[in-house]
């Protein structure tokens, strides 16, 4: 039997990425760029999703340096020649479950993998965030990046943090939103949610919407959210969610802002352990508060 050559990752369609060399040359969605950064891998190029604009949303950027890496767009505005202007020797993306390739257009998808392996992780509901973390781990060690050391003591801290806090603290309520405009909010369902299922198995209470239409979110008028009566509150801070300050004159907004402590809130966090630390410190941090009237 002949040595095995080249660089190969099966990804989460069962596509087998292939090419001869290890890719050097990597363009990724912006969360997986951001992911791979945070393991010591930059990326030559980023896109993003049919829910950014012209430039990379910053919120869903981590780490990475963009003023030094190209953006090729977004959704259907992807560059696609720009793209393979780039000379890139592997496109990663990610998916939320049946294999569609989030972010891009289907034909777009399929143009790009005829003519560079196309390497798709689920970043979906079906995952926890260890999983997340693990899959994109095989990935980077698979391009060379060295993996471990003191990010994973640090996350190891944040989630001692997290469950002493909760198990301290007078249960604080903690509402997930994404503003949606001055009459309509996009209200969180926590199982859907692999970070939001994180805070809950840490001990933290998620207060859940009503069932209703809607997988990952329920959307309803901002009395909804009041009625939840949050303590605490993530805030989705991504480009295409309404801008908080601007709903200074919703009246269920600012009941809401005056009983609550606010914290941002990156739905598409990286999968890393220095961003995930990150996400369940500052979670500590809001819930910490709550239990100390001082803070």
């Amino acid at each position: 039997m002949g040595r095995q050559t080249g660089w190969q990752f099966l990804d989460d369609r069962g596509h087998l990425a292939a090419t001869a060399h290890t890719p050097a040359r990597v363009v990724a969605y912006i969360q997986a760029g951001a992911t791979l950064f945070d393991h010591g891998l930059c990326p030559v190029g980023l896109f993003g999703s049919r829910h950014d604009g012209e430039n990379p949303d910053t919120a869903k950027a981590g780490s990475l340096p963009l003023a030094d890496i190209a953006y090729l767009g977004s959704g259907s505005a992807l560059d696609t020649d720009a793209l393979l202007r780039a000379a890139p020797d592997l496109v990663v993306a990610v998916t939320y479950g049946g294999g569609q390739v989030y972010g891009i257009d289907a034909e777009t998808a399929k143009h790009v993998e005829e003519r560079v392996p196309l390497a798709v992780i689920d970043v979906g509901q079906g995952r926890s965030l260890g999983e997340l973390r693990d899959r994109f781990t095989e990935l980077a060690r698979s391009l060379g990046a060295a993996t471990g050391g003191p990010a994973e003591a640090e996350l190891d801290r944040a989630a001692g943090r997290l469950r002493d806090a909760a198990g301290a603290a007078a249960h604080p309520r903690i509402l997930a939103l994404s503003p949606a405009g001055p009459d309509s909010v996009h209200l969180a369902r926590p199982p859907a949610w692999p970070d939001l299922r994180e805070l809950t198995e840490l001990g933290s209470t998620l207060a859940e919407p009503p069932s209703g239409p809607g997988t990952g979110w329920s959307t309803t008028g901002w009395g909804g959210a009041q009625s939840l009566e949050p303590d605490i509150i993530l805030t989705d801070i991504r480009g295409n969610a309404y801008p908080v300050d601007e709903l200074r004159g919703v009246a269920d907004w600012q009941a809401l802002e005056a009983r609550a402590r606010l914290v941002p809130w990156n739905p598409e966090v990286p999968c890393s352990l220095a961003a995930h630390a990150r996400f369940l410190h500052t979670v500590a941090d809001a819930v910490e508060a709550f239990g100390d009237p001082r803070l």
